[in-house]
């Protein structure tokens, strides 16, 4: 991850669609609109119109017309045309919904095949730079892809380099061409997945953005636990989920454990404070933002539960993930 943290930002998946009208296919640039998503997702269900006996012309034992059965005849008769349309759109939405998974499978089978253990720290780091720079106030950044006009500022050292990130996800897009921010988010919880996390649910149809998100809007590497706490704040996120998604950081060349599995380590070793220690290589474990968490009794809380408990941190670094990747935001429409 980089020398600025949106590493404290840092970081599948059976996805599902925020909208079933997906195109079949995905176009890699799209002007971005203000557009609100629908997060849901919805099964169509278009069960067969029956006709009941009882609803056509009767006669009773004396010979004589049931007219309340007629008149309800009558009016299936006359409904009917305009029920018939109904349930063939509904029909219809059932399709495009099942051709929207299709690509969506399509597209996470080949971003699996290009995000390997090694390169994982690096793609997830990508999402959680693009996603990071949101700010609630003026509903600025966020997940827009707009980190390709981006890496040359400081905070993105690396991300450009040949085999990183970026080159990564290119080799899957050129099979599945899809929305640059959607490659993006997928990219990062395929690379939990592959790395032992958990497997992350990913809503598809962002926009793309056709520009760069204001400056200076990721966490810096140098807040301290209260500043780490406010700045997150401003993009709608608590202390607990800023623990949560700190523990991204136990992917990669940061010192928390193994460098390509994603577990518990990430805490486990916060509490043991090894920078502290006079041995050598231990005072370059972390970043300073990370050595701050521990010293805040908000942050702490979290912290021991997540050491103690790794279900609970992948179920709430799932839930964080989604929402991160889901911030700022511009959706097709339905």
């Amino acid at each position: 991850m980089s020398s600025s943290t949106a590493s404290s930002l840092c970081g599948c998946s059976t996805a599902y669609y925020s909208s079933p009208l997906l195109a079949p296919k995905f176009k890699f640039k799209f002007p971005a609109k203000s557009q609100r998503p629908s997060l849901s997702t919805v099964e169509f269900r278009a069960n067969p119109l029956t006709i009941s006996s009882s609803l056509v012309n009767h006669r009773g034992k004396d010979g004589s017309c049931n007219s309340n059965r007629r008149r309800r005849g009558l009016l299936l008769t006359a409904t009917l045309p305009f029920l018939l349309p109904l349930h063939e759109f509904v029909q219809d939405l059932g399709a495009k919904a099942e051709s929207g998974m299709s690509d969506y499978l399509l597209m996470k089978e080949e971003v699996t095949k290009v995000v390997s253990k090694g390169k994982a720290a690096s793609v997830l780091r990508l999402a959680f730079h693009d996603a990071g720079t949101f700010e609630m106030d003026d509903n600025s950044g966020g997940m827009n892809g707009s980190i390709v006009y981006e890496l040359e500022r400081p905070e993105n050292a690396g991300l450009n380099k040949p085999l990183k990130a970026c080159s990564i996800l290119e080799k899957a897009k050129g099979d599945v061409n899809a929305i640059r921010p959607d490659m993006i988010a997928l990219g990062g919880a395929v690379a939990v997945s592959v790395c032992g996390g958990p497997n992350i649910p990913v809503p598809m149809g962002r926009l793309d953005s056709m520009e760069p998100d204001p400056e200076g809007k990721l966490p810096q590497e140098t807040l301290d636990a209260s500043g780490l706490k406010q700045c997150f704040q401003r993009k709608g996120f608590s202390a607990q989920e800023l623990v949560a998604l700190s523990g991204a950081h136990t992917l990669g060349t940061k010192g928390f454990g193994n460098p390509i599995v994603f577990d518990n380590s990430y805490y486990k070793i916060l509490l043991e404070k090894p920078w502290q220690s006079s041995a050598g290589m231990s005072s370059m474990i972390g970043l300073p933002s990370d050595r701050a968490l521990v010293e805040d009794d908000e942050c702490l809380r979290w912290i021991k539960m997540y050491a103690d408990n790794q279900n609970m941190f992948f179920e709430d670094f799932k839930n964080a993930y989604v929402k991160l990747v889901n911030s700022g935001a511009r959706w097709r429409s339905l």
